[in-house]
């Protein structure tokens, strides 16, 4: 049902996924297991969300079979460094309750600190020792991709970043696509808010009988991203991935490229050094 997008390993992976950003622990199981009843199979968190253990309890519970399943989590700024990241990989695997995930990324460059290429090397060990099936990063600009690929044996398989129509990331998404880096989308929907009242979303929406989150989601898919919406809301849930019965039209998707305006929800991984 979820068409895969192959990595530059090889590896398949789900084109749309499950994230679980700012979900409670508490909460996490609940909505992971409604996610994986609706269908996905692919999930998203990461240490600093606190509920990696949540996503773990699901993955026990749902009966569903480990090689069916693709999960991703994320180190930390205050964990980057190559002993830590190698400890903090084992520490992830331990909540989650997994002997291996499917993807662990860096989850910021924090520049300043100038850490990220000795975890980019412990995340190369962890590849080689097999304990992980693909390796990238997330929220890395070009620039920072330049001084990883100076120094990385291993070009990184996927680059998670910022992107919807206000912030459609086009240089980012060109370099991932002349190195064989795939781009993958958190915050697909801007966080809601303006971005699904747009009048050119709106129009979409009415002229295919969906709703917006829809359109929005068919236009990531058709760009070519990687996605990974969120929400607790199990008929949400379900909504999200009903989004593979209809095609934006060309014209359709040149309305939508105007929309950029460069407008994050998040920080700017340039400046964002936060330990």
């Amino acid at each position: 049902m979820i068409p895969t997008i192959k990595l530059n390993n090889g590896i398949e992976m789900p084109q749309l996924g499950y994230g679980v950003f700012q979900v409670p622990d508490e909460e996490t199981t609940a909505a992971v297991t409604a996610a994986l009843e609706a269908g996905y199979r692919s999930i998203d968190t990461a240490a600093i969300y606190g509920n990696e253990a949540g996503v773990g309890k699901a993955l026990g519970a749902s009966g569903i079979d480990r090689s069916e399943l693709f999960i991703t989590t994320k180190l930390w700024n205050a964990d980057q460094g190559y002993d830590s990241t190698l400890k903090a990989y084992d520490q992830s695997l331990d909540l989650l309750g997994l002997e291996y995930l499917d993807l662990y990324l860096i989850h910021w460059p924090t520049p300043e600190r100038d850490l990220y290429v000795d975890s980019w090397r412990a995340l190369e060990k962890i590849l080689a020792d097999g304990r992980v099936r693909a390796i990238g990063v997330s929220n890395f600009q070009p620039s920072h991709l330049d001084r990883l690929a100076e120094v990385a044996g291993i070009t990184p398989a996927v680059n998670q970043v910022e992107l919807h129509p206000f912030l459609q990331q086009e240089k980012v998404r060109a370099y991932g696509s002349d190195f064989g880096i795939r781009t993958e989308a958190w915050s697909p929907l801007a966080k809601g808010g303006s971005l699904l009242t747009d009048p050119v979303i709106t129009a979409l929406a009415s002229k295919y009988d969906r709703t917006p989150a829809q359109v929005v989601l068919r236009w990531h898919l058709q760009l070519g991203n990687i996605v990974i919406p969120k929400s607790v809301t199990p008929a949400r849930i379900k909504e999200n991935l009903n989004v593979f019965d209809f095609e934006l039209t060309a014209e359709d998707l040149a309305t939508i490229t105007p929309l950029d305006r460069g407008e994050r929800t998040g920080p700017d991984p340039d400046i964002f050094n936060v330990a």
